[in-house]
């Protein structure tokens, strides 16, 4: 305390300066009107820059809520595309009646780890069984194909990317209905490309077409994007050509997916089951 009266009786006039300065310029400030409406506009200019500074960091911080809110949302919009209802019309004599019935629903999830740089690339999800998650299941993204789910625990999942030897995607040519099977192929390192094969050498294949999903499993609905012909190359003596595909789905910027669950699918795989026992 001593100290601090040592203090104040050394600066003093400094002091004294500081309170009659302030007292001056309230003074001022209340007594005309053209300095009040200054000093008030200036304040609020400086108040409002740093609400606006405070405003930028709190949606900053709370891009993540941001994120799962929209990613949920997109889940549920994409329940309601025609693509993912079946289509269970009736047509007798001249009478049509149109029934659609869900077929696939939509799992949300959050990516917490991801490879595209090795042989054989992993996605490893924030959901698994207990949320409804099953090996075999498809998984996608807002721009195309991601993966094929290949384990699950009670809270998480690994997919095995599209970037992986062991991924064949069922997939279509949009422009003339040919299809093969989508594979990253052996010896690709590129996570942007991968090869369709299985389509014959008389189909005419031309560089731009677009490969979707053919929906001829249980893993993706029919039309989903997986990319565009980048080139092909005959191979002599072969009766399939080299066909590589720019990849739609950019997997080095993933965040978050969406699981398929074909509603139908338990369905399929039985009686497929049983025609292949039977034959």
């Amino acid at each position: 305390m001593r100290n601090l009266w040592v203090f104040i009786s050394k600066y003093n006039a400094f002091f004294l300066f500081i309170i009659c300065f302030i007292i001056s310029i309230t003074l001022i400030i209340r007594n005309n009107s053209f300095q009040r409406s200054g000093v008030f506009n200036s304040s609020n200019e400086i108040v409002g820059e740093a609400y606006s500074r405070i405003n930028k960091v709190q949606r900053y911080l709370r891009l993540a809520e941001v994120n799962d809110s929209l990613a949920k949302e997109n889940a549920t919009l994409r329940k309601d595309l025609k693509m993912s209802h079946f289509d269970d019309s009736l047509v007798q004599q001249s009478v049509v009646d149109t029934i659609s019935r869900q077929q696939y629903t939509y799992i949300v999830a959050r990516i917490v780890n991801n490879s595209i740089h090795q042989k054989n690339n992993y996605i490893t999800i924030n959901r698994g069984s207990r949320h409804g998650i099953l090996p075999g299941m498809g998984v996608i993204c807002s721009s195309g194909v991601v993966g094929i789910v290949k384990d699950v625990s009670a809270d998480y999942a690994t997919i095995y990317s599209l970037l992986h030897s062991d991924t064949k995607i069922s997939a279509s040519i949009t422009e003339n209905q040919a299809f093969g099977s989508l594979v990253w192929g052996e010896g690709n390192s590129d996570p942007r490309t991968a090869v369709l094969q299985d389509i014959p050498n008389h189909i005419q294949v031309k560089i731009g077409q677009h490969v979707v999903t053919s929906g001829y499993s249980t893993l993706f609905p029919e039309g989903l994007p997986i990319g565009r012909i980048l080139r092909t190359k005959e191979k002599g003596g072969e009766s399939f050509p080299e066909i590589v595909v720019r990849l739609d789905t950019d997997f080095s910027t993933l965040q978050y997916v969406y699981v398929i669950k074909d509603l139908f699918g338990a369905e399929k795989e039985i009686l497929e089951k049983q025609s292949k026992k039977d034959g």
